[in-house]
């Protein structure tokens, strides 16, 4: 299988509109077993070029993270560049496929929650964060 990987100045800025949430870039597969294996709840989101990431995906986690309950811990991989910590995160949202933009939610390293790509790219920014917080209400407690 070829894997596009994308140059670090093209993605720059779609990696910062998580960071500046407070997301974690997790580049490594140990430091995805890491931020997994957290105890309490993490969020992982596998970032991505596409349209949806950008104009559906992240917005909607800005949205649902500015008030309610929300996850311990936030990690990011980027799909076309942290190629093998993709890999490992979505080793861990099994039995749901790859999917680019997803978000999954992790409590004390299994998976409850997952927002896959075909989720995403037929939602709006508020309708995505409106789940989020559901899924936030119930499992971030």
């Amino acid at each position: 299988m070829i894997v596009q990987r994308y140059p670090e100045p093209f993605i720059a800025p779609m990696r910062a509109e998580l960071s500046r949430l407070g997301f974690e870039e997790l580049k490594t597969p140990e430091a995805v077993d890491t931020a997994v294996a957290a105890p309490g709840t993490t969020m992982v989101v596998v970032n991505s070029v596409c349209g949806c990431a950008a104009g559906k995906a992240r917005p909607g986690i800005a949205l649902a993270l500015r008030s309610g309950a929300r996850p311990d811990h936030l990690g990011t991989v980027f799909a076309g560049a942290d190629v093998e910590a993709t890999e490992r995160a979505r080793g861990h949202f099994a039995p749901y496929p790859p999917s680019s933009p997803s978000i999954a939610l992790m409590k004390d390293g299994k998976l409850v929650y997952m927002m896959e790509r075909r989720e995403i790219e037929n939602q709006s920014a508020d309708a995505i964060a409106t789940r989020l917080q559901a899924a936030f209400a119930e499992h971030c407690q």
